[in-house]
C-alpha cells in the first residue's frame, strides 16, 4: 500500500503534473507527500545565498501546484549533492514511492552526464515513479504490466492492480514477451493470449478484484517489445519489476552493467513513451 509519497521537484512541473494524476486514484487519496528540492553546493557563499533562494522558490510553486490537503504536505529544501540527497531522504521518510523526473538517458550517456535519476534508479531500494520530459501526463486508466515469473513481476501485478481497481474505466493489460533475440516479433492480443500460463496468475487476480483486463502475449527483444505494445495500447502508465541483484556489501556502488543499459527496466525507463513505475524487490 501507498502511504507516502516523496516527490523530487526540479522547477520543470512534470513530477507535480504526475502527483497530481495519481490523486485521481482512489486508493491515494489519503497518502501523505514530501516534497523535495536539492540545492547543489555552490563555490562561493553568495552563490550558494542565490542558489538557496531560487530554489525556496522552486519549492514554493511545487507544493502551491499540488492537488492535495496542504496539511499532508511536508516542504524539504535541502542542500547537498542531489543523487545522494534523494536516496537519503526516501530512507529517512520511509516512503512508499518516489516520483522523479527523467531527461530519458541511456547507456554511456548517463554516466557522463552524471544523471541524477540514474543514479537513484541505481541505488534506492524504494519503487520508483520515471517522468521523462518528453512525454505527455495523462489521466491514469489504462495501467500495463510486464509480467514474467519473477517475484518483482508478482510485485509489479500486485501494485498495479492496487493502482487501478478503484478507477472508474480502469483497466489493466497484462503482457508477457517471450524472449526471442534473432530480430523475430510476433504478437497475439486475441482471446488465445489468456491461455499464455504466465499471464494465468493476473488473470486470475484481476477476475478476483473486479477489474478489467486485456492480456498480450508476443515474442521479440522484450525491451523493444514491451515499449510498443505500451505504445500500441495507449498505456498511461507502464510498471514493470526492477529487481536489485547487488549484495548488501555492493549497495554503494552503481551496477556498471545496468547503467550500460544491458537490464531490461532500464532499457524500458529510456525508451518507453508513457511514465514508467519501477517495482524494486530485493533478490
Amino acid at each position: 500500500m501507498i502511504e507516502k509519497i516523496l516527490v523530487a521537484v526540479a522547477g520543470r512541473g512534470l513530477c507535480e503534473e504526475m502527483f497530481n494524476m495519481l490523486m485521481d486514484i482512489p486508493s491515494l487519496q489519503k497518502t501523505s507527500v514530501t516534497v523535495l528540492h536539492v540545492v547543489p553546493p555552490q563555490v562561493t557563499s553568495d552563490g550558494m545565498a542565490e542558489k538557496l533562494e531560487e530554489g525556496g522558490k522552486i519549492l514554493a510553486q511545487a507544493v502551491q501546484s499540488l492537488k492535495i490537503d496542504p496539511s499532508r504536505v511536508n516542504p524539504r529544501l535541502k542542500q547537498g549533492d542531489p543523487k545522494t540527497t534523494v536516496c537519503q531522504v526516501a530512507e529517512e521518510e520511509q516512503s512508499d514511492l518516489l516520483i522523479m523526473g527523467s531527461r530519458g538517458l541511456g547507456r554511456l550517456q548517463s554516466i557522463l552526464e552524471n544523471s541524477v535519476s540514474q543514479y537513484v534508479f541505481q541505488l534506492t531500494s524504494r519503487p520508483m515513479l520515471l517522468v521523462k520530459d518528453d512525454i505527455y501526463v495523462k489521466k491514469i486508466r489504462r495501467v500495463m504490466v510486464a509480467l514474467d515469473k519473477s517475484d518483482s513481476a508478482k510485485q509489479s501485478l500486485e501494485l498495479a492492480l492496487s493502482l487501478v481497481k478503484e478507477v472508474s474505466g480502469g483497466e489493466i493489460i497484462l503482457v508477457h514477451v517471450n524472449k526471442d533475440l534473432t530480430g523475430k516479433s510476433t504478437e497475439d492480443v486475441t482471446p488465445s493470449a489468456e491461455k499464455d500460463t504466465v499471464l494465468a496468475p493476473g488473470i486470475a487476480l484481476a477476475k478476483q478484484m473486479g477489474v478489467s483486463y486485456r492480456c498480450v502475449s508476443a515474442a521479440g527483444k522484450p525491451g523493444e517489445a514491451i515499449c510498443r505494445i505500451a505504445e500500441e495500447m495507449n498505456a498511461d502508465l507502464l510498471v514493470i519489476g526492477s529487481p536489485d541483484r547487488r549484495p548488501n556489501v555492493a549497495k554503494s556502488f552503481v551496477d556498471l552493467d545496468r547503467l550500460l543499459g544491458n537490464s531490461l527496466s532500464d532499457y524500458v525507463r529510456v525508451y518507453a513513451n508513457c511514465p514508467v513505475l519501477l517495482a524494486r524487490t530485493i533478490g
